[in-house]
């Protein structure tokens, strides 16, 4: 064997193991499912939704609900619902001070708070935010590669939007409730028309 040939197998085999390392290629095709419940605290049955946003996708598909939720002992939550991402190496979860997330040069500008490594590319997963976090500031999650400073996707909270569709939805249960209970009246209406044409 040549002496170049014996320097150069050990340096391309160095690169190759290297640039795997960095980009750990078959992360794109193999996927991390997590199924995590709703955590439980004292007082669960006090659970309140704060605010909620879609993710969308931006650097790979991203897709799935971000929910902010305070706990009965006064913690709150950061919760993923049919989350899906693309994987990768060192994703990690970040809290944005911004609106939104939109690009990576918004979440290197704003600032973050990172909620750590993500738990899996698909599937529901939780994230505690610290006692201090200010919500009012950091209105943004972001799906943040940081080997590559890229943004996978991210979902703006929106409090008012949230606070509009609960409201909606409590209206439309308390629609269908009436509607049920009209249904009930004229149905016994009947019934006792039927009784009183026979008499």
């Amino acid at each position: 064997m040549k002496k170049w040939m014996k320097v150069a197998i050990p340096v391309v085999a160095v690169v190759v193991l290297v640039a795997w390392y960095a980009f750990r290629p078959e992360r794109l095709v193999v996927n991390h499912r997590v199924d995590e419940a709703m955590p439980t605290a004292t007082g669960a049955s006090n659970v309140q939704s704060l605010e909620s946003g879609q993710f969308y996708g931006i650097v790979h598909p991203t897709e799935g609900t971000a929910t902010i939720y305070q706990m009965g002992d006064g913690s709150r939550v950061l919760r993923l619902t049919r989350f899906s991402t693309s994987n990768g190496p060192d994703v990690h979860v970040y809290m944005v001070a911004a609106d939104d997330a939109k690009d990576a040069a918004t979440v290197e500008k704003a600032g973050f708070v990172d909620l750590g490594v993500i738990k899996g590319n698909i599937g529901d997963q939780n994230y505690t935010l610290a006692s201090d976090l200010d919500l009012a500031k950091y209105r943004a999650v972001s799906i943040w590669c940081k080997r590559f400073s890229v943004n996978f996707g991210a979902a703006a909270c929106d409090r008012r939007r949230h606070r509009h569709s609960s409201e909606s939805k409590l209206v439309g249960s308390r629609i269908a409730s009436a509607i049920c209970v009209v249904k009930k009246l004229v149905t016994a209406f009947w019934k006792a028309c039927s009784v009183l044409s026979v008499e």
